[in-house]
């Protein structure tokens, strides 16, 4: 049976997730800040925190900090109405485990808890930079840092219309899968560096591997190394050569983004987003009708 300590300054949310979780079969003790987790865990021992961000006394944020010094720590979920850039790549800084808006449906929460618990450990993301228009990160050459980063960079284009978020997602998970793949060669020793820049209409990243480079010519497997005029000739390369069917990303992502640019080693992509009118939504963030943690 998991043990979960909940951190949160609000007593109606305390209740409410003390009967939910309890309900679903974990043991569960709950604080009202930073200050009394700390005894808490000065003492005992738990699996996750479900930890809440600003809160008097001690914030989640400086209690993550200190956690972080610690050679064996829970697992932390932290969850917060709070939908500012800085306080996602904050939390990532500090390695939060996954970052979770209130209100949330107590059925997504359950999902969300059980997901954490049963997940390998995640990859140690180093943040560089922390400015909501300029991120940087460095992360290590493993597949689980493609989904744990994907979460997050979608965190920061929240306000971008859905189409926008899905072509966005798709160029980031494509080409930073290449780069973990072919670049870094699956070796967590080796890393990746990713910069996220927001400007007023444009959205750019930029994504460095460590590897030697690659050339079309030499990517005759791959729907972009072949013929303009025949989307589809690499499908033989693949049959022959004993490949699973696909090899369309590249040419994809090149049709999702507005630029694609390479460096002359093609080690270092650059793809670019053109948004109008600053591409944000308007109207409301939608929010969940059921019931609700908040």
């Amino acid at each position: 049976m998991s043990r979960i300590l909940v951190v949160d300054d609000d007593r109606i949310t305390r209740h409410v997730l003390r009967k939910v979780l309890t309900g679903a079969g974990f043991t569960v003790t709950v604080v009202r800040d930073g200050v009394d987790a700390l005894k808490v865990l000065r003492h005992r021992r738990f699996d996750l925190l479900l930890l809440d961000v600003w809160m008097p006394r001690m914030n989640g944020l400086d209690l993550l900090e200190r956690l972080r010094t610690r050679k064996s720590r829970p697992r932390v979920i932290v969850m917060t109405s709070d939908e500012a850039p800085e306080t996602l790549l904050e939390a990532v800084r500090q390695q939060a485990f996954k970052y979770v808006h209130k209100p949330i449906a107590a059925v997504e929460l359950l999902q969300t808890v059980r997901d954490v618990l049963k997940a390998p450990e995640p990859p140690a993301i180093e943040v560089i930079s922390a400015r909501p228009d300029w991120v940087e990160l460095v992360v290590p050459c493993q597949r689980e840092a493609v989904e744990h980063l994907q979460g997050v960079m979608a965190k920061l284009d929240a306000d971008l219309a859905p189409d926008v978020r899905e072509s966005i997602a798709y160029a980031f998970r494509e080409l930073l899968m290449n780069a973990i793949e072919w670049g870094g060669r699956l070796d967590p020793g080796r890393t990746v560096r990713i910069s996220y820049l927001r400007a007023k209409r444009m959205l750019l990243y930029r994504i460095a591997d460590p590897g030697p480079g690659f050339s079309i010519d030499e990517l005759p497997h791959a729907a972009i190394g072949g013929p303009a005029d025949d989307p589809i000739a690499h499908m033989q390369v693949r049959e022959e050569k004993g490949i699973r069917p696909g090899g369309f990303g590249l040419l994809m992502v090149r049709g999702s983004v507005d630029e694609l640019l390479y460096n002359e080693r093609r080690n270092e992509v650059v793809f670019v987003k053109y948004l109008e009118d600053g591409g944000a939504r308007s109207g409301p963030l939608h929010t969940d009708a059921r019931t609700q943690i908040k």
